[in-house]
């Protein structure tokens, strides 16, 4: 997995970013394409946790006045 290390979302997102612009460049051979998709996908699932994570404690903090 790309993530062993502890990574905030701005980090990933910044690699998630620089992964893209490497990708749309479109000169990396197949081999690397495969590898910075892999990490690309790998990225987006993270800040998505993340998100979902971050998300769910603001609802804990704020409660949903519509209740």
């Amino acid at each position: 997995m790309y993530m062993k290390t502890k990574m905030t979302y701005e980090q990933a997102s910044a690699q998630l970013e620089q992964l893209v612009q490497e990708i749309e460049q479109g000169s990396l051979g197949i081999d690397h394409l495969a590898e910075k998709v892999r990490m690309a996908q790998e990225l987006i699932e993270f800040c998505r946790q993340k998100l979902v994570q971050v998300e769910e404690e603001i609802r804990e903090i704020i409660p949903d006045e519509d209740k």
